[in-house]
């Protein structure tokens, strides 16, 4: 398919409450979504890094001036056949993962609705409907966790998961532990530690989590090999994994027991599809994260999640979970008990509202062949 036009926007989308985690607050999500053109066919992608270098050293202010001058006019007027050919393309562009993941998903939504064809059916899904779980931020006390925990395990969520901080920890998850018997849970540290912790993470040990995701330094694999075959938990790296070779290596010194894959964080469908082969062949499970996309990259996510590795509930969540009204639509809706059901309609069918769009946008860029 020939590129013809590519139109980028910057915007910033309230969040109905704040988001908390070990690297700050958040109470809006900044995010860049993209329309991909050749002739009369769209195609949407997004990607959201958050308003600053704090979960990446990306952040969407660099990923939409990164796209609208480097990256964007490499791919205009050429003719774009394959994931793998878009990649060869951004390749000179050193990392910038989230800003080549924009283009990559909005390029795999126009493949998709060039062949009239769900994406997750291009994508090479094994099925429709996969399972989700139900996560949880920093909160103004325990008892308010355990209130908000109790609708998900009344509503069926079949794991949630616990965002884990200095002075929301050990004594966290042993009220969980003690509410909510066996429910299966797991904790992220968001590289908020270090291997000066590890009694901290040998204590952890004792309460059965499913795992402990991204203990460790952002960009580190060594220190969380050594902490892996310290402690019985099994680790799961994030952050860590940016890219197809810091899968490879994770996995080959043992750094981790599970991984999990983010389209934006390791640079769209293309690398993720990748490291979910590299993932299967190692015989090591993997799940599907987010970023708190609105529901074009929800929707991208949950088309990947209908990959046969993964197979753990994917954080993909209801969009009034997080927005009312989402960005975009259709909005993500649980079709069943910690269920969302991918859709028959060509491409990842969903589109920014042009209302909401113009309202919540920062900065735009149309460019042109």
């Amino acid at each position: 398919m020939k590129i013809d036009a590519i139109d980028v926007f910057h915007v910033k989308m309230p969040l109905v409450y704040p988001f908390r985690t070990a690297y700050g607050d958040d109470t809006a999500i900044e995010s860049v979504l993209l329309r991909m053109s050749s002739g009369n066919l769209h195609g949407w992608g997004e990607a959201t890094p958050f308003g600053s270098p704090a979960y990446s050293g990306e952040y969407a202010g660099g990923v939409f001036l990164v796209i609208v001058k480097f990256l964007a006019p490499r791919l205009l007027d050429r003719d774009i056949t394959s994931g793998r050919q878009l990649q060869q393309r951004l390749s000179l562009v050193k990392g910038n993962q989230f800003a080549k993941a924009a283009l990559d998903l909005a390029w795999w939504d126009l493949h998709a609705r060039s062949r009239c064809e769900p994406l997750w059916k291009t994508l090479g899904g094994r099925r429709g409907s996969v399972n989700v779980g139900a996560d949880f931020g920093i909160m103004e006390s325990i008892d308010d966790l355990l209130e908000v925990m109790s609708g998900a395990v009344a509503a069926g969520f079949k794991r949630v998961k616990l965002k884990y901080r200095l002075g929301w920890d050990l004594d966290m998850v042993a009220a969980v532990r003690e509410a909510f018997g066996d429910i299966t849970i797991h904790i992220d540290c968001n590289s908020a530690y270090t291997l000066d912790d590890i009694d901290m993470f040998g204590k952890l040990d004792g309460y059965n989590l499913a795992m402990i995701e991204q203990p460790l330094a952002h960009d580190d694999l060594i220190d969380h090999a050594a902490l892996q075959c310290r402690i019985k938990t099994p680790i799961c790296l994030d952050e860590s994994i940016t890219s197809t070779h810091k899968a490879r290596k994770a996995i080959r010194i043992k750094a981790c027991r599970w991984i999990n894959v983010k389209p934006g964080r390791v640079g769209g469908l293309t690398n993720a599809i990748a490291i979910h082969d590299i993932c299967r062949e190692a015989k090591v499970p993997c799940w599907v994260g987010s970023m708190l996309e609105s529901a074009v990259g929800a929707h991208h996510c949950l088309a990947l999640a209908t990959l046969g590795n993964f197979i753990y509930p994917a954080d993909i969540f209801p969009s009034e979970r997080f927005y009312q009204p989402d960005l975009a639509d259709p909005p993500i809706v649980l079709s069943g008990p910690s269920q969302v059901t991918a859709t028959d309609a060509p491409g990842c069918d969903a589109a920014p509202a042009p209302d909401r769009l113009e309202s919540q946008t920062l900065d735009s860029a149309s460019l042109k062949a």
